[in-house]
């Protein structure tokens, strides 16, 4: 019932497009993935910073003079291609990346610096599709009360160590100060890549409005910035989503 349910949701994101600053590709989508109990923690960071770990083809996306970074853990559930059913096991798992924002004609987007799966294959699958750099965590998610306590470790062998551990969950009500700031680091339709040959590629995301929650979290590690030189300190600016139903498109030219 649950990966049925995925699949009507996800389907039905098509029909909510007002949103969107940039209408939808003109191909056909390649997979569908729900995500859910989603912590946005950002920590401002100097331009030069992220510049020194962004290819330079990028444009990075600042607002005003500051960039930013984002270790966001979730959970992926319904992950399928288009036109089949999710498959059991392997299409549920927990996820966590390291992200920050680059724009190229009008797109603003995002740029992964990792991310970190507890499913080899979808390690493997991403890897080769969509050229992110993937690695595989021993990852997991408990729930406690109105939140939960997420843990990872990267085991991959090809990758630096990286871990994150803590406790977050909605505080309710709705958004308090940085909502405009919440809205424009979420509200991003499209990733961008770079190939073996040195070319910028997007590929298109579609979904609702973020549905954003005021959040706390009590991050007791978090080294997922360590690797690219970048040490997250000070209180982050935190925000909840409990789902989010979402199309993926293949990459292609910028």
């Amino acid at each position: 019932m649950d990966a049925f349910r995925d699949i009507t949701l996800q389907r039905r994101t098509l029909e909510e497009t007002g949103h969107r600053p940039w209408p939808l590709p003109e191909g056909r989508w390649l997979q569908g993935q729900t995500w859910t109990d989603l912590l946005f923690a950002h920590w401002p960071v100097e331009p030069s910073a992220l510049r020194a770990v962004v290819p330079p083809q990028l444009p990075l996306d600042i607002r005003g003079e500051t960039g930013w970074l984002g270790v966001t853990p979730f959970c992926v559930r319904g992950l399928r291609l288009r036109g089949s059913p999710p498959v059991p096991i392997v299409s549920s798992f927990p996820e966590l990346n390291v992200r920050t924002y680059v724009t190229i004609d009008g797109k603003p987007g995002i740029y992964f610096l990792s991310l970190d799966a507890g499913s080899w294959l979808a390690v493997g699958a991403a890897r080769r599709a969509y050229r992110l750099p993937y690695f595989r965590a021993r990852m997991s998610v408990r729930p406690s009360a109105e939140r939960l306590l997420y843990e990872s470790e990267r085991v991959s062998h090809d990758g630096p160590s990286a871990a994150f551990e803590g406790e977050y969950g909605p505080t309710g009500g709705e958004l308090s100060g940085g909502e405009g700031l919440a809205r424009w680091l979420a509200e991003r339709y499209c990733l961008y890549i770079i190939d073996e040959a040195g070319a910028v590629l997007r590929a298109d995301i579609h979904h609702p409005p973020w549905p954003l929650e005021a959040a706390s979290a009590d991050i007791r590690l978090n080294t997922m910035g360590t690797p690219f030189g970048l040490e997250l300190t000070g209180p982050p600016l935190l925000h909840f989503a409990r789902r989010q139903d979402t199309l993926i498109w293949a990459p292609g030219p910028a």
